[in-house]
């Protein structure tokens, strides 16, 4: 027992030892980028049952780094259930992300509180907890597009589509045209080139048979991607490794980084490589886009003064094909995380992928309108279809066709990037949420209404949504944006009520009063029949006291009421307002009364039932007395005329 004791401790610290090792070995691959071959070491690392906090962290970074969100999901995991007192604010981020990626929003969301927790003044925790609604938001763009895989993927890396005449340039590893195909450490697979295929082709089948390389000059046996062409097609601004003219450079830590460069169209062949002036051998500069007015050229970099791993820079190009300095876009768009892949339409809106504002998972796509200066507006998700729980990236569109082109891993595997088309429906806009909600009162008393059903119809017709009022009754709807609706309210014993309501085309809330009368109204001596009626002002002509047409039809509503209800017995009180001689006045109103009176006895009301007075401007309502400057609406507030009821 005693000899299999030491050979367990023997063989454990031998192990041990070999797999410090591995650790080592892939820590330096990991340092110089080659994520693949430290995958591999530090999986088998772990595969035998080693753990710390050192191997899960760069396990979960290096699947992290090549999109692999399952299996970074596992190790970040791990890594803060097993070690949580080394867990760094980042592998919180990454693992939140991942998360996503899988579709575990709920657990997602509880990574991305702790993030906060952590660090709080970073920006990709500010936005989620400014946005903790925000898969709705992100659902409120659901179907702007229409998307579907092309026919001209290869079953390797397709991706960056760019439009270029009648043709879709973009990179594919499927190829490096010699025996030998060249491999990159980072994903494992062949070096990048530039390809094009007629626009035409793109959806149809098979459509890969068309694909050809499109320049022998720009591809080299290193990586060539993402291009983009003046509005004159002779100059193409492109993304490279830091090679050229056959001298391959590295930094100082021994990485070979991207570069930008520019080539010219001379006779129909592509020549005169140069690489841009604001490169370095130290940092990353690519994935190019020009300005509508092709002034300007943005582009990815983690160059000194970026926010995070890769951030949104632009650069003036002069008129003398000089650059100006670069320029950061900013904190509102660029975040701790990666912000990559500009593209600018023809209406001026910029589109870039970045894994730090709130998306559903991986690198998402989004959208902001850039203003005469370069400043940026409200940033909006592409939503569904257009993202997904992958990575999602490289967009462009023709605004014309409202056709475009988009790249992402969300095939099968979730390795492989491919290239997919699409179809704008609606371009995203800004979330718009309508609350339009209030109560159904009795407009004589203010009492609250319970039972009432409140409907709400639109232009057509259309019942949108019907609700009963509670013991509260109020009601509440959740109408549509920048559209007019009739709200309606009916109760058993009351006359039913409408309304117009357009609501805004921006998030607002919108409060309603919806006021009843009763059908049957109870009238007690004292009451004013023309409130009761609701009956419009009585008019007469100018220093006149004789009954317009106008007049009768509200005097017959006087006449009806009284033809109804025998038994009621009215004073008639005709008023005026203070502008005039007070006697004049008073006169006037006498006669007026008079003519009212004789009006309702010439259509068979009895004498008897009526009484009368003109009482000038002796009662008025307001403070517009005489000497005293009043608008012509107060005035009219004086000019009325009152039948009170003496007895029912």
């Amino acid at each position: 027992m005693k000899y299999i004791t030491i050979a367990l401790l023997l063989l454990t610290t031998i192990v041990g030892n070999a797999q410090e090792g591995k650790i080592e070995r892939g820590t330096k691959n990991f340092n110089q980028y080659d994520f693949v071959d430290a995958q591999k070491i530090y999986q088998k690392v772990a595969d035998k049952g080693y753990e710390s906090a050192d191997l899960f962290k760069r396990l979960g970074d290096s699947y992290y780094l090549n999109a692999r969100y399952d299996k970074a999901a596992v190790y970040f995991g791990k890594l803060i259930k097993e070690f949580p007192e080394v867990a760094e604010a980042e592998a919180y981020f990454r693992y939140a992300l991942s998360l996503r990626a899988t579709k575990d929003y709920a657990l997602s969301d509880r990574m991305m509180s702790r993030f906060f927790d952590i660090k709080e003044d970073d920006k990709r925790a500010v936005l989620f907890k400014e946005t903790p609604d925000y898969l709705r938001e992100i659902d409120y763009q659901k179907g702007s597009y229409d998307v579907a895989i092309t026919t001209i993927n290869s079953g390797y890396s397709d991706f960056g589509p760019m439009l270029y005449k009648d043709k879709l340039i973009f990179a594919s590893n499927r190829d490096t045209g010699s025996f030998t195909k060249r491999i990159h450490k980072w994903n494992g697979q062949p070096f990048l080139n530039l390809y094009q295929v007629s626009l035409n082709k793109v959806d149809q089948d098979a459509g890969n048979r068309y694909v050809e390389k499109f320049s022998a000059y720009l591809n080299t046996q290193y990586h060539e991607s993402t291009p983009v062409f003046t509005e004159d097609g002779k100059t193409v601004y492109f993304t490279r490794n830091n090679y050229n003219n056959g001298k391959y450079r590295e930094d100082n830590d021994g990485t070979n980084k991207l570069k930008l460069y520019k080539a010219s169209l001379v006779k129909g062949k592509w020549t005169d490589s140069q690489e841009l002036p604001f490169n370095s051998d130290e940092y990353t500069v690519a994935h190019p886009a020009l300005s509508v007015d092709g002034k300007r050229l943005y582009f990815s970099s983690d160059m000194p003064g970026s926010f995070g791993l890769s951030d949104l820079w632009y650069v003036s190009i002069n008129e003398d094909d000089t650059y100006g300095t670069p320029v950061n876009l900013g904190s509102d768009i660029n975040t701790e995380g990666r912000e990559s892949f500009p593209f600018i339409s023809s209406e001026n809106d910029i589109y870039f992928a970045s894994d730090g504002h709130p998306g559903l998972g991986g690198l998402d796509l989004f959208v902001t309108a850039l203003g005469k200066n370069g400043e940026t507006a409200e940033i909006l998700n592409l939503g569904e279809p257009a993202n997904t729980s992958k990575d999602d990236f490289a967009f462009v569109i023709n605004n014309e066709a409202n056709v475009g082109f988009l790249s992402s891993n969300r095939g099968n595997r979730g390795i492989d990037d491919d290239i997919y088309m699409l179809k704008q429906i609606n371009k995203p806009s800004i979330p718009c949420d309508i609350l339009l909600s209030g109560v159904v009162t009795d407009k004589n008393t203010g009492a609250y209404l319970e039972g009432a059903t409140v409907s709400l119809y639109d232009t057509n017709n259309n019942l949108f949504k019907s609700v009963v009022t509670g013991a509260s009754a109020a009601f509440a709807f959740i109408p549509d944006c920048d559209k007019i609706f009739l709200i309606r309210a009916e109760k058993e014993g009351y006359n039913t009520s409408e309304k117009m309501v357009t609501t805004p085309n921006v998030s607002s809330e919108l409060e309603e009063i919806l006021q009843l009368e009763k059908t049957l109204k109870p009238v007690v001596p004292g009451d004013d029949i023309a409130k009761i009626l609701d009956l419009n002002p009585i008019y007469f002509n100018f220093d006149k006291y004789d009954i317009r047409p106008d007049a009768e039809v509200e005097l017959a509503k006087v006449l009806v009421y009284m033809e109804t209800y025998p038994s009621v017995r009215i004073d008639v009180r005709s008023h005026t307002d203070s502008r005039g001689r007070d006697a004049y006045n008073l006169n006037l109103s006498q006669n007026r009364n008079i003519s009212t009176r004789d009006w309702l006895i010439s259509k068979g009301i009895s004498a008897s039932r009526l009484t009368g007075k003109g009482y000038g401007e002796t009662q008025l309502v307001n403070d517009c007395g005489n000497g005293v400057r009043c608008s012509k609406e107060q005035h009219q507030l004086n000019r009325r005329s009152e039948f009170i009821v003496v007895s029912n």
